[in-house]
């Protein structure tokens, strides 16, 4: 890694030192903004990003949502994400693209206001310190927002109040994480992972009517699971499928293939690790370091 960082701001590298925003900007006052997490990983064959086109797309289409006009193409943006990780000499990194109102007049209205594109990386490990042997959680007692109150398929800013309140529920009351239901009372996801079921050697997903972001994560293991011949079943699912399940695990850009072992202090299954999560944590790691070729998904620099 360089010494100075540097970030992709509005189509140009500057350090990131010298990216500086007045503090009243319209999106760190109302969180209006919309961003994406991507991963970079060391290869044999070099530095290759993780369905960074599928990042990408989703990226404009929570601006589009949003009437957010970026100026960027698909494709200059998937150079932005690019040059930034080779500029900063990074392998295993965390990517931030983020769109953002950089307009600092007081007042909700943001017509006409002048929007910015940045992207940033830095280097990322493990998200979760008990990735491997399994972490706590809790049902939160906050739920997830519906698209009638904001519209869930954008990864907008203001989204994640309801996930940072209830993160810090779940580790207020001694948990690692948080999992979310739906207003309906559905299981939905974690604050910022999508949450798999294994029961009776199925793997079970709550559907997009549990008010859920369709994660990039998620697709990739639904698909990697029905090309190892694992049934699949997106539903909705009841809280307490939960504490009966075989097997539970987060999956996300950050969390990777996180293993779920209690959840209010009921142990799931054996209480270690399980041998569908492991089997899908192992085949994960294969396909985005490049040793498992089957799907077409790293961008190699």
């Amino acid at each position: 890694m360089v010494s100075k960082s540097y970030v992709w701001l509005d189509g140009k590298m500057v350090l990131r030192d010298s990216a500086v925003f007045d503090v009243l900007t319209h999106s760190l006052q109302y969180g209006s903004g919309v961003f994406e997490g991507i991963r970079s990983y060391k290869t044999n064959e070099g530095v290759a990003v993780f369905r960074l086109k599928e990042h990408m797309e989703r990226f404009l289409r929570s601006a589009k949502i949003y009437n957010m006009e970026l100026g960027y193409s698909l494709e200059e943006l998937e150079e932005g994400v690019i040059s930034v990780i080779k500029k900063n000499q990074l392998s295993q990194s965390y990517i931030r693209p983020f769109a953002f109102y950089n307009d600092n007049k007081i007042g909700l209205d943001v017509t006409g206001k002048k929007i910015s594109v940045v992207i940033a990386a830095v280097e990322f490990g493990s998200y979760f310190s008990g990735k491997d042997k399994g972490i706590k959680c809790i049902v939160s007692s906050w739920r997830r927002i519906n698209s009638q109150i904001l519209p869930v398929q954008a990864k907008a800013s203001g989204n994640y109040l309801n996930s940072i309140i209830a993160s810090s529920e779940a580790k207020a009351r001694g948990a690692d994480e948080a999992i979310m239901l739906s207003i309906n009372g559905y299981v939905a996801e974690g604050p910022g992972e999508n949450i798999f079921l294994v029961k009776d050697n199925e793997l079970i997903v709550p559907s997009e009517e549990s008010d859920i972001l369709l994660g990039i994560t998620r697709d990739a293991i639904i698909k990697i699971a029905q090309n190892k011949g694992i049934i699949v079943k997106e539903r909705l699912v009841h809280r307490e499928e939960l504490y009966t399940a075989d097997e539970l695990f987060f999956a996300g850009t950050a969390a990777e293939i996180t293993p779920i072992t209690y959840v209010d202090n009921k142990k799931i299954g054996s209480g270690h690790v399980g041998p569908f999560t492991k089997m899908l944590s192992d085949t994960y790691s294969e396909v985005v370091s490049g040793k498992n070729r089957e799907f077409d998904w790293i961008t190699l620099l």
